[in-house]
Order: C-alpha cells, then structure tokens, then sequence
C-alpha cells in the first residue's frame, strides 16, 4: 500500500519536469529575440499590443494543455 509520501511524487515530478521544461521554453524564446533585434540592429521593443496578442496565444496554449487530461 503506498504511503502519502510516495503518493505525492508525482505530483512533484511533475511540477519539477513542467517547471524545468518552461524555464528552457522561455530562455530559448528570449534568445530568439534578442538575436533577431541583433541582426536587424534594432533595440528589442515590444508593444502593448503584440503583449496583448503574446498573452493571448499563452492563455491559449495553457487551454490546450489543460484539456489533454480531460480523455
């Protein structure tokens, strides 16, 4: 019988792995950008409407996630 510690693992592993997963998904996106202003040799701007449209398409994605348990 599995005790309330072990039954508890998962749920760390998972936070863990999800964590580490969208640490490197955000430090490759920030790369992405900051070499892009580099070639164009542009300061990095980004407007209140492409924040807009950024958030929408993360709100959108965790939607998307969060419906993959729902089988």
């Amino acid at each position: 019988m599995e005790t309330p510690e072990t039954d508890n693992t998962w749920k760390v592993k998972t936070l863990l792995i999800g964590a580490a997963l969208g640490a490197l998904a955000g430090l490759g996106a920030a790369y992405l950008l900051t070499k892009r202003a580099e070639q164009s040799g542009q300061q990095l701007a980004i407007t209140p409407g492409k924040g807009v449209k950024l958030g929408v398409l993360i709100a959108g994605l965790l939607r998307s996630i969060l419906s993959l348990g729902e089988d």
